[in-house]
């Protein structure tokens, strides 16, 4: 099938009708504010990842006021464990902008949804289709591969020449008609049918116009993202506890990686860890604690691969004159109402545990798993 083919939408649509996801939590009542959480939730996330966070959002922010009065600590507390976390400061940034500059109400607009932090021309053209009927194409991973192979599309769908064939055949294939329901059943299609690895073409209603099926490319198309080698960096966290098990954390300044997420005390391979921790409390060198290296984690972002190495210490006396710092004190139990870096969750779990001598952290490729 060309790019200037017959429309794939009826097919579509029937094969919705009878085997689409009718009931993701979002779609009930074509509510903006579910559509749009669940899109920024499921950028880069799976549905059955997201399911649980989205309940939780939803219970604690019903609405978009409710989300725009919200401490962002709170905010980001919820997202820990979903990663990509400028989605929820944008989130929590569009929400606030909605009130206050639509008396938050969503726009029915495509232009004036992409306008809001964190929402791109593929999420207000999903948000405008599935919650105002507005007939906005749309082009998340998924729907690039369904595209890419019906049509024939080779090389990788990143490339800005290829994406711009992409929103002229998303554009050219979206119908006037349903476009709710042709919205989630191309998303559906990609996520369930004409999956990255081993794809369903038997059970595909585009399976007679896939030429990607008729000239057996299913498996090369749509093309990987260019490989290249991630840069390697490394440093060491400060698990600094206080008599009563408490541990010290930081808040990370807002741009950069874990932006506004609370963090345990960086310092880098090459300080010295007892002048550092003496500087940072206040501490002549003998009072600082013994400090033990656990095993070091790796954890790997869009960029780069970090590779951390714990140094945890028990302080003999409270020091509590850090909090100028932009620095707190916390019991690990309690650090749920906050925003934590995946690894840091994972350390501090190690820090709740009973036996914590045998809980050494241990590699894991995407995220450290103590």
């Amino acid at each position: 099938m060309s790019e200037h083919g017959a429309p794939i939408a009826p097919a579509l649509l029937a094969w919705y009708d009878r085997h689409g996801r009718h009931d993701l939590p979002w779609k009930a009542g074509a509510d903006p504010y579910r559509i749009w959480l669940s899109e920024i939730m499921l950028q880069q996330t799976r549905v059955q990842t997201v399911l649980p966070y989205f309940q939780r959002f939803v219970a604690a922010f019903p609405d978009v006021a409710a989300l725009a009065a919200a401490d962002e600590d709170r905010v980001l507390g919820l997202w820990t464990g979903l990663g990509y976390y400028a989605r929820a400061r944008n989130l929590h940034r569009a929400a606030r902008e909605l009130v206050d500059t639509h008396a938050g109400r969503f726009p029915g607009d495509v232009d004036a949804l992409a306008a809001l932090p964190g929402i791109g021309r593929s999420t207000a053209g999903a948000i405008a289709s599935m919650a105002f009927g507005v007939r906005a194409p749309i082009l998340d991973g998924n729907v690039k591969r369904v595209l890419t192979r019906v049509a024939g599309i080779e090389g990788w769908p990143g490339e800005r020449a290829i994406e711009k064939r992409l929103w002229a055949l998303a554009d050219s294939w979206t119908p006037t008609e349903r476009v709710a329901d042709y919205t989630q059943a191309v998303m559906d299609l990609g996520a369930t049918v004409c999956t990255p690895r081993r794809p369903a073409c038997d059970g595909c209603p585009l399976a007679d116009r896939c030429v990607a099926r008729a000239e057996g490319r299913v498996g090369a198309i749509p093309a990987a993202r260019p490989k290249r080698a991630l840069p390697e960096r490394e440093t060491r966290m400060l698990l600094l506890q206080d008599p009563d098990g408490r541990v010290l954390l930081a808040r990370r300044p807002a741009p950069g990686i874990w932006g506004g997420l609370w963090c345990f005390p960086e310092l880098d391979v090459a300080a010295d860890p007892v002048d550092t921790v003496a500087t940072m409390l206040r501490l002549p060198a003998d009072g600082v604690p013994p400090l033990s290296a656990w095993g070091t984690v790796r954890h790997t972002f869009t960029h780069y691969r970090l590779t951390i190495t714990p140094l945890h210490g028990v302080l003999a006396r409270a020091v509590d004159n850090v909090r100028e710092e932009g620095r707190d004190w916390f019991a690990p139990a309690e650090t749920g109402h906050v925003g934590l870096a995946a690894p840091v969750k994972r350390l501090l779990d190690v820090l709740c545990a009973d036996d914590l001598a045998s809980a050494a952290p241990a590699r894991s490729k995407q995220e450290p798993r103590p």
